[in-house]
């Protein structure tokens, strides 16, 4: 991290906390260890046919922007392909989830509000589209530890080279 100042800060995509998911590939959030009060912002580096989560949608609001790559989004049932510089956003609601695409990673933003303290409210829906690509949680539900809990945990990792190849 770069000097600190009334709350303010710069930080590398290099020096920032990354963790790997066998069934996810890494992910990094600028956030750890001091989540913002107010918006979560995350960046998921994507190997192709690995989506970045499990299939979920949320009473908030998301926005995504594919830094570089390809991948494919799954959206209320359907799949769109998208590319660098392709931006989303899904209005509270809206059930989604990432897959990587192509012959290469893929880099990918996301922000999302943070509701207070309680008020997250999330839901893993049954669909079988991202049931085809292992993006579906086990069972229907609002909790996340069920949804994860046939995912090994995540695991430390240094920073992936960058840009991606």
């Amino acid at each position: 991290m770069i000097e600190e100042r009334d709350g303010w800060f710069v930080k590398n995509v290099a020096e920032a906390d990354w963790k790997h998911f066998e069934a996810f590939g890494k992910a990094c959030g600028f956030d750890a260890g001091d989540p913002f009060p107010q918006t979560g912002i995350h960046l998921f580096l994507l190997e192709p046919g690995k989506p970045n989560c499990r299939y979920h949608r949320e009473e908030a609001q998301e926005d995504f922007l594919v830094l570089s790559g390809r991948c494919k989004l799954l959206v209320n049932g359907e799949a769109r392909a998208l590319r660098t510089w392709d931006f989303v956003h899904c209005p509270a609601g809206t059930s989604h989830v990432f897959v990587g695409d192509g012959d290469g990673p893929c880099a990918l933003l996301a922000i999302g509000h943070r509701p207070g303290e309680g008020q997250q409210q999330l839901y893993y829906p049954e669909n079988e589209l991202a049931r085809r690509y292992g993006a579906e949680a086990p069972e229907p539900t609002p909790d996340p530890r069920v949804a994860y809990a046939d995912v090994a945990p995540r695991e430390k990792c240094a920073a992936p080279p960058w840009p991606p190849a």
